[in-house]
């Protein structure tokens, strides 16, 4: 038999796998949708993690549930193979979903017989499931064991443990170790797109200060503007000179102001005490600022802290930056050759074409960290065709999960014969 009869036959054995284990992968989708396993709930995190580790330890991966101990969180499954042949992969899940156990969103439930309403189903115990299904389709197909594979599934994508150096430590490292990088989070749920590049988040504070004083006093040269009239200035110049960047966003999600005012600790909101006929003496913004690449997110800071330091009459501003956020995942050529190829397996096997998604479309996630490091990446590979993320009305197509593991196990053996060849 050739190499192209013989490729053919390994890609139909592709998807009768898929097909054979569809309905057991999505029990364990179902049975791992009803753990609860919020980013802060280490318990449960580490419940969906076990049940992961357990079907990945069936294929031969050496596997490993790490201790998050040192940043405060569940820590990370890893699972890893190495293969003689071809590039090494590094493929993306999380175990952590954004309902902690006070949400009264615990459980699924199916809206019909393909979509189904639960808490992580998109966002991305789905994806975490196409990862499981695509290795079982090529363990059985005999392609698994010439690969190079390393599988990491994050304990707290969806909120960070501290410091983020050691959170993301093992991402890092992987991406290192990796050639192509390929992320199952959602995308922006439609089917027909794929995530070539996703824009970065970064937290902000504003702390402004103004001279306190009776309000019949504002606007003269001795007390000025206040520290409230000061933030307005700087959030309004913020809009003025930066709203029209594209992919570019900074979003003001708290604005407190009076003459005490006392933030949160964990920086959601807080108290503020003034009265009208007082200057505000102080003022504090919390926000967060989204750029496309790292040079758009760093022309962005200068222009910010520009407008910061062009102050009102008796006032004083400080904008910090909170350098633990999520980088940009540039669009690279790398990034877009992939993305002809993932295009050319989705239509060669008869679920037609996919484009890159607009980067506003699709949040950041842990692909990102692998930027600079691999050759290729994609993100949004996983369960898709549902909306809601992260709100109780989340839901996915579960007619995705088979497309989405085909094309998966597909695209990998195709590029581990190219590199043979090459």
């Amino acid at each position: 038999m050739n190499n192209i009869a013989q490729n053919a036959k390994i890609e139909r054995n592709i998807v009768k796998s898929v097909n054979k284990n569809l309905d057991a992968s999505i029990e364990l989708l179902k049975k791992t949708v009803n753990i609860n396993s919020g980013s802060l709930n280490i318990d449960g995190v580490r419940k969906v993690g076990e049940l992961y580790k357990a079907e990945l330890d069936k294929l031969g991966f050496k596997t490993e549930l790490t201790s998050g101990e040192a940043y405060g969180r569940a820590g990370h499954l890893i699972a890893k193979k190495e293969g003689k042949k071809g590039p090494k992969f590094l493929l993306i899940g999380h175990l952590d979903t954004v309902f902690e156990l006070d949400s009264p969103f615990q459980e699924f439930t199916m809206l019909n017989d393909s979509i189904m309403k639960g808490p992580g189903v998109a966002d991305m115990k789905g994806g975490d499931v196409i990862i499981i299904l695509a290795m079982k389709a090529l363990k059985e197909s005999g392609a698994l064991d010439e690969m190079s594979i390393e599988i990491i599934m994050t304990g707290d994508e969806e909120k960070s443990g501290s410091p983020i150096e050691l959170s993301k430590k093992d991402l890092v490292e992987g991406a290192k170790w990796a050639d192509i990088a390929l992320g199952f989070e959602n995308g922006d749920n439609n089917p027909k797109t794929i995530v070539v590049s996703r824009r970065g988040s970064e937290d902000w504070q504003l702390t402004v200060t103004g001279q306190p004083a009776h309000s019949s006093q504002i606007f003269t040269e001795s007390i000025g503007t206040g520290a409230i009239y000061e933030a307005a200035r700087i959030l309004n110049e913020f809009y003025l000179q930066l709203a029209k960047e594209k992919d570019l966003t900074f979003n003001p999600g708290f604005f407190l102001g009076g003459t005490n005012v006392a933030p949160n600790e964990d920086l959601t909101g807080g108290t503020a005490f003034g009265k009208n006929n007082v200057v505000a003496q102080t003022a504090v913004v919390h926000g967060d600022l989204r750029a496309v690449s790292p040079e758009q997110l760093q022309k962005s800071k200068v222009i910010m802290k520009e407008i910061v330091a062009n102050k009102y009459p008796k006032t004083s501003a400080e904008l910090i930056f909170d350098n633990e956020g999520y980088p940009p995942l540039a669009q690279t050529d790398g990034n877009m050759k992939l993305l002809e190829y993932y295009n050319t397996v989705s239509k060669d096997l008869g679920f037609g074409a996919v484009e890159a998604v607009n980067p506003r479309n699709a949040g950041a996630a842990d692909i990102s960290f692998t930027s600079g490091y691999v050759d290729m990446a994609l993100d949004g590979m996983g369960l898709t065709g549902g909306s809601g993320d992260h709100t109780i009305e989340e839901m996915g197509n579960l007619n995705t999960v088979g497309v989405q593991a085909k094309i998966t196990a597909v695209l990998m053996y195709r590029m581990m014969q190219q590199k043979k060849e090459e």
